[in-house]
């Protein structure tokens, strides 16, 4: 046990021991999801394996194993994209038709491990060869390529998920933007630093101890994305009416840029009875599709039909709503006795983080100044 060995095996086995559980967790439960990051942990593992074995003085790997395809970087990147599909729609599976993004990856472990298996003489004569040689810039630099590429599809299908979600739920604060977030980015930054040492390995020709610092990056990344990955229970029922989130939003925002027809004229009166009269703005779990139900639509129509009608997203048109009933109960004296947050939570939030922001961003100051209240308890 050393400064070097330590902490690489503990993030080592922390990935390996998570990489279980949630494994263990998606086969239970049936969530592509856990199994999805399950796999990123497992792969995470893999990325420090050699130097985590190698501080501790096990060269097993470089000799018995010498020539094994150990390399990960054309299998990690579209993990992380496919877990963010995973967890961003309970309804994704993987298909044949997702299973060609491990296509390099399949090429990369065949091609190397026929020559393994070969035998060593095979092996070290191959490494020695010239087309060795460039076949280690053009794998680098297909890795390179695939970590951009997935990691642009991670964020843009990320940025999508949020801008859907904002037309479908009136509370957004179900759904933790937090957690996919971090986890993209995290993920973004430690690869990044990866990168950023291996080019500053190959300018100043560092020693095998120094490439023990980007290592350590990996382990924290490793410790972050263990537990609150495991903590984390997205399962947000989400029930498309296209076949992606893209086409969703698309389609909406083509119908917002239509001036209202006679169906979204017809809606406008439906949804200010179901809001005025009917106060549904009151159900903490009010999303689009409960709505739709209830004005025999669906979530498509009904989100254009608002954005036409009243120039908001159905979030900020439901808080709205519950903004007025908070600066109304507010001044009841029937409420004096709560606190602000106990009303916000009898006009339809469920959190006080959600109330004041809504409630800021609606009227453009905080509740407590706006109202003359800094003596009730937010």
């Amino acid at each position: 046990m050393s400064l070097y060995t330590t902490p690489l095996q503990f993030g080592y086995f922390t990935a390996l021991l998570f990489s279980v559980l949630m494994l263990i967790r998606g086969f239970r439960e049936d969530r592509l999801s856990d199994k999805m990051l399950g796999l990123v942990l497992f792969l995470l593992a893999i990325e420090i394996q050699d130097y985590t074995f190698g501080f501790a003085g096990i060269n097993y790997l470089w000799e018995e194993l010498n020539g094994f395809p150990r390399s990960i970087n054309f299998a990690f990147a579209p993990s992380v994209y496919l877990y963010v599909r995973a967890v961003t729609n309970r309804n994704f599976t993987l298909s044949k038709s997702t299973l060609w993004h491990y296509l390099p990856y399949f090429v990369y472990f065949i091609f190397k491990s026929s020559i393994f298996f070969a035998g060593q003489p095979v092996v070290e004569a191959f490494q020695k060869s010239n087309f060795h040689y460039w076949m280690n810039h053009v794998e680098t630099f297909g890795a390179l390529i695939s970590y951009g590429f997935y990691f642009y599809l991670s964020l843009r299908l990320y940025k999508s998920y949020r801008a859907w979600v904002e037309t479908e739920f009136s509370n957004v604060e179900e759904v933790s933007f937090t957690w996919i977030r971090d986890f993209i980015y995290l993920i973004i930054a430690g690869e990044s630093f990866r990168l950023l040492w291996y080019v500053i390995d190959i300018v100043n020709d560092l020693p095998f101890e120094q490439d023990w610092w980007w290592h350590l990056f990996t382990v924290g990344v490793i410790l972050y994305v263990a537990i609150n990955g495991y903590n984390s229970h997205i399962t947000i029922k989400i029930e498309f009416n296209k076949s992606s989130i893209d086409d969703q939003i698309e389609y909406i925002q083509n119908e917002e840029a239509k001036p209202p027809n006679a169906e979204s004229l017809a809606l406008k009166n439906k949804i200010i009875r179901a809001f005025t009269e009917e106060k549904v703005y009151l159900n903490p779990n009010l999303t689009l599709s409960d709505l739709a139900r209830r004005l025999k639509t669906n979530s498509s129509i009904l989100s254009a039909a608002i954005n036409q009608n009243f120039e908001k997203n159905f979030n900020d048109f439901v808080n709205e709503y519950r903004v007025s009933e908070f600066n109304i109960l507010i001044k009841d004296s029937k409420y004096a006795h709560l606190t602000m947050t106990a009303i916000a939570y009898d006009c339809g939030f469920n959190s006080k983080s959600t109330f004041n922001r809504a409630y800021k961003k609606i009227t453009g100051v905080s509740p407590s100044s706006n109202l003359n209240t800094k003596d009730k308890e937010i």
